[in-house]
């Protein structure tokens, strides 16, 4: 049993930055800071581990992209009326997204849309902003994203070396609570807001 896992760490260690692609394409965010959390503590190298988490970032932007482009504009267009989503409404949308994409592709991907980032890229898809202007705001935005997030991470991990071995369980256990609800808060704010 011990070989067993002895072989696991093995291959997680040989396998990281592979896994650290993986991992940002389904979840960025936590990804993003989990890696800047382990960068203080020693566990991978600035340059690959950046250039894998952007690059895994943009597959799942090109991915979402994609997914409103070609797999839910005629659903919606066909079906949006069962939720509410007329025509006019349609119309209404895809004018003001033509007029400010830039701006709200941008913002989204400084801020991971507050909670709305995955919509507002497959929103991006559906009213077929440009592909090429696309994979340029969010590259760009990716790069300073990225940054951002994996400053924070190494943040907490800087602290987290100097705190006493009691303090670091408290630590592990609050911080991430604090920045689960910190965002559910934000995403009901912003909801109620909208509303």
């Amino acid at each position: 049993m011990e070989v067993f896992f002895h072989n696991i760490l093995v291959w997680i260690d040989s396998s990281k930055y592979f896994l650290l692609f993986i991992g940002c394409i389904f979840e960025g965010p936590i990804i993003m800071i989990v890696s800047g959390f382990l960068y203080s503590l020693g566990g991978f190298n600035l340059l690959p581990m950046y250039i894998v988490l952007v690059l895994g970032n943009f597959i799942a932007d090109i991915g979402w992209y994609s997914f409103g482009r070609f797999g839910t504009r005629h659903v919606i267009f066909k079906y949006g009326h069962f939720v509410g989503v007329t025509p006019e409404v349609l119309a209404k949308v895809e004018d003001y997204f033509n007029k400010y994409h830039q701006k709200i592709l941008i913002i989204t991907k400084l801020t991971t849309g507050f909670g709305f980032a995955v919509v507002v890229l497959i929103v991006a898809g559906i009213f077929k902003v440009p592909f090429k202007k696309y994979l340029i705001i969010v590259l760009l935005g990716g790069f300073i994203w990225t940054i951002f997030l994996l400053s924070i991470g190494y943040f907490f991990g800087n602290i987290f070396t100097i705190i006493s071995p009691q303090m670091k369980i408290v630590f592990a256990i609050t911080i991430p609570l604090m920045f689960i609800f910190g965002i559910i808060y934000t995403k009901k704010y912003l909801k109620e807001k909208v509303m």
